[in-house]
């Protein structure tokens, strides 16, 4: 016992001259030392991210994301869809479709590089879905990826290719939400009701239910294996683990990765939603919505190209490049991120229209990236004649104009983005002699030689057309000031 002691007070030496020697104390599982959190450079610089929900989901391709949950749900399409297609929930169930679920053609090589000819700067899939089947290789469960369906670790793989094509890897973990997702099934004779098959469909309980000690446990388990097996830049986490019963749990996984974190020496981004974690602590995300202002600490939004679901499914519509490039400009301009979704189908290949929306972003963020990457929020986030969306689930439904004008900073040079290309001289309040902001020494049109004639007024900064746009989704107006 005394050895034990001694050997333990050794490496409670160890570690704390370590995090002593390279200028960071260790974080401890309070709020007071998780406000000392400081979100690293690289996450405010990137900027654009690509979220990945691939998964079992994607073999019934039917609905969304949320099948599996959906199938064992009585009186939802899904219900009704299973039984016909597939027949009862007793004979066949949501572990049945994992042998289809090949990924034959899954290539992380290709997928790191339509990515990065998007213009994305980090990478975050999804670990592991709320159906509980985990995309990677882990000692916690034999529900994964490497024992069944692939037999290969797709977290991995991916993690390595994201890495070598030079990007940041980060996942996701949606554990949390397990605990109910499959509890339909309880409800009638299924296949959820069966104990050997417990171990995936467990615990199959009610969201009223206030978590248990073992699957809080789990939870952080499977988090931290995560954590110590592939050493994520970004962890994020989806909406249920803001459970009052999880608290100790959340604030010693985050205390456990900020110091993972200042052990590799590198930067390291754990993402929440609402109020799951306190304010400076973490990174707040919305998902499928924005913020309608500046946010003085870095933010995030994650949204999909695919409007219905996040995972494949027949029938999914999809955004368009203007609908991405303009919302990640407003994005960027209020000081946020943005993690864009796409959903690969279950042979492991990309649908023709995310691939489109990806390249086209791509495309444009080659033009005019300056004015994005590595960019802060400037006096105000812009001006226009488009009310933008504010909150989470509120997508852009009025799409904004060339007339609609967003700003960001680098150094001594200002940004001025029009959202759209513009068929009249552009406008601009905020710019104008009586604004106050300064009067303008030179404007030039990102991505062209052409001379921009304009004039500063007292109302407003006037840019006359130009006789060619360089893009057309959006332009970028470099400006400096007179010293």
């Amino acid at each position: 016992m005394r050895r034990i002691f001694l050997c333990a007070l050794i490496t409670a030496h160890i570690v704390s001259s370590h995090y002593h020697a390279i200028g960071q104390e260790r974080y401890q599982a309070t709020w007071e030392s998780l406000k000392k959190y400081q979100t690293p450079d690289w996450f405010r610089d990137a900027k654009f991210g690509i979220f990945i929900h691939w998964g079992v989901y994607s073999v019934p391709a039917f609905g969304s994301e949320w099948y599996p949950r959906e199938m064992y749900q009585q009186g939802s399409k899904e219900y009704a869809h299973h039984i016909e297609k597939y027949g009862s929930q007793k004979k066949f169930g949501y572990k049945d479709f994992i042998p289809f679920f090949k990924g034959e053609k899954f290539d992380a090589a290709q997928w790191v590089d339509l990515f990065k000819r998007a213009g994305a700067r980090y990478v975050v899939p999804v670990a592991e879905h709320h159906d509980g089947f985990c995309m990677y290789k882990t000692a916690l469960t034999r529900w994964n990826a490497v024992n069944m369906g692939p037999h290969r670790d797709v977290l991995g793989e991916l993690a390595a290719e994201i890495r070598r094509q030079g990007l940041v890897f980060g996942l996701s973990s949606h554990r949390i939400e397990h605990w109910f997702f499959m509890n339909g099934g309880r409800r009638f004779e299924s296949d959820v009701i069966d104990p050997a098959n417990a171990d995936l469909y467990g615990p199959a309980r009610e969201q009223n239910e206030t978590l248990s000690p073992e699957y809080m446990n789990d939870w952080l388990l499977r988090s931290t294996e995560l954590v110590d097996n592939y050493k994520p830049q970004l962890f994020w986490f989806d909406w249920w683990i803001e459970q009052p019963a999880l608290e100790p749990y959340r604030k010693s996984f985050a205390s456990y990765y900020y110091n993972k974190g200042v052990e590799w020496n590198k930067g390291v981004v754990l993402n929440y939603k609402n109020t799951s974690y306190a304010d400076e602590t973490a990174v707040l995300d919305l998902e499928r919505g924005k913020l309608a202002g500046i946010r003085q600490m870095p933010w995030q939004t994650d949204d999909a190209i695919g409007n219905q679901s996040w995972g494949y499914a027949e029938g999914n519509t999809f955004k368009s490049a203007q609908y991405i490039i303009t919302n990640l400009i407003d994005i960027v301009s209020k000081n946020g991120n943005l993690l864009l979704n796409i959903g690969p189908r279950s042979d492991g290949t990309i649908t023709e229209e995310e691939t489109q929306t990806l390249l086209t972003t791509g495309k444009w963020l080659a033009v005019n990236g300056e004015a994005i990457y590595a960019t802060r929020p400037w006096k105000i986030f812009g001006e226009g004649v488009t009310e933008s969306a504010s909150g989470s689930y509120h997508d852009q439904k009025k799409p904004f104009t060339p007339q609609d004008i967003r700003f960001t900073t680098k150094s001594d040079t200002l940004y001025a983005i029009a959202l759209g290309k513009p068929v009249t001289n552009t406008s601009i309040k905020a710019l104008g002699l009586q604004a106050g902001n300064g009067s303008i020494a030179s404007i030039e049109l990102v991505g062209s030689h052409e001379k921009v004639a304009w004039t500063q007024q007292d109302p407003a900064l006037i840019i006359r057309l130009s006789k060619d746009y360089p893009t057309d989704n959006a332009v970028v107006y470099r400006i400096h000031f007179k010293k």
